[in-house]
């Protein structure tokens, strides 16, 4: 059923638009955008021949908002992110690996056994760990991304809407390619735009739709130049519990890392023993879109683009 609060495109998205991993699923989208912004451009280039789009003028603009829109291949597990608890994040990739690699140890001494040649026991193991790492990493489009990362996508649309003609001009908006793969959408994005990204605040938002813990992680050149507007912005919400917090003590591995002045958004979920977590990205389970936490994230969006128009206008 369409939300009535949303936007004729957010609607389209969703219904659509959900999985963009292929080049064709990618030239659709792209295609899509077009027709509701005359105006943006494909930057290409890179080793993996990434289409970044790219709405507004980036080199004169106060600030850049950015989201990926490529999306991941369905995993028989959740890819369970704990921002606040690196170490436990980190042990829980280790356990997800450890099946893979008792099943490659395995192969190379059943086959070594049984025929006595090492040669053949290790392509054995080669082949077993390739096997299994197609089943866990390598497996089809994840049809259902509402999370990780249509809801980034479409708040950065929404907001667009929102602005006024004027205050779009101010403001850049960039939707990353291959961030799925290594972030290489990023990375193409900055080396094209290497000085005026060298201190022009990035913005970046990945899985804002399922949780009532809205992070704000800032890194230091960040909070040091923009502090006061982004909890400005990011103000309080009824329901919700909004956190400004520092990149250095915060793992959330998205674009934002790419940029000296940055700062990446998420929406997260709490529990008592583990703290914040992000959970159900990466599997059939991601289906959960709040409008509410996009319809915040979009205002959050003007209103800082506001603040730090006006904050250039007095200077």
């Amino acid at each position: 059923e369409r939300d009535k609060n949303m936007t004729e495109l957010t609607y389209e998205i969703m219904k659509n638009y959900q999985v963009r991993k292929t080049r064709e699923q990618k030239t659709a989208f792209i295609e899509l955008l077009k027709r509701y912004f005359p105006d943006m451009r494909v930057e290409t280039g890179g080793m993996l021949k990434c289409r970044n789009i790219v709405i507004g003028d980036v080199e004169n603009a106060d600030v850049v908002f950015g989201a990926h829109y490529d999306t991941c291949k369905v995993l028989p597990v959740p890819n369970i992110l704990l921002p606040k608890r690196p170490i436990l994040f980190m042990l829980y990739q280790f356990l997800i690996l450890i099946p893979l690699l008792l099943a490659s140890l395995a192969s190379l001494v059943g086959v070594l056994m049984l025929t006595g040649d090492f040669l053949v026991s290790w392509l054995a193991m080669v082949v077993v760990y390739g096997m299994g790492g197609w089943f866990l990493f390598g497996g089809r489009a994840n049809t259902h991304t509402a999370n990780d990362n249509t809801s980034g996508v479409v708040t950065l649309c929404e907001a667009y809407k929102m602005m006024e003609p004027g205050q779009r001009r101010n403001a850049a908006f960039v939707f990353f390619d291959h961030e799925e793969t290594g972030l290489w959408g990023s990375s193409l994005f900055r080396r094209m735009h290497r000085c005026a990204m060298r201190e022009k605040l990035l913005v970046n938002f990945d899985c804002v739709s399922d949780g009532d813990h809205f992070l704000i992680i800032a890194g230091k050149k960040a909070r040091v130049k923009y502090g006061e507007e982004l909890r400005s912005a990011f103000s309080d919400i009824e329901g919700k519990c909004v956190r400004l917090e520092k990149a250095t003590t915060t793992l959330f591995p998205s674009d934002q890392m790419r940029f000296p002045c940055s700062v990446g958004v998420a929406a997260l979920k709490r529990k008592r023993m583990i703290g914040l977590y992000l959970d159900r990205i990466h599997t059939k389970h991601d289906t959960v879109f709040r409008e509410e936490n996009i319809a915040y994230f979009a205002e959050s969006i003007c209103r800082l683009s506001a603040e730090i128009e006006k904050r250039r206008v007095i200077k």
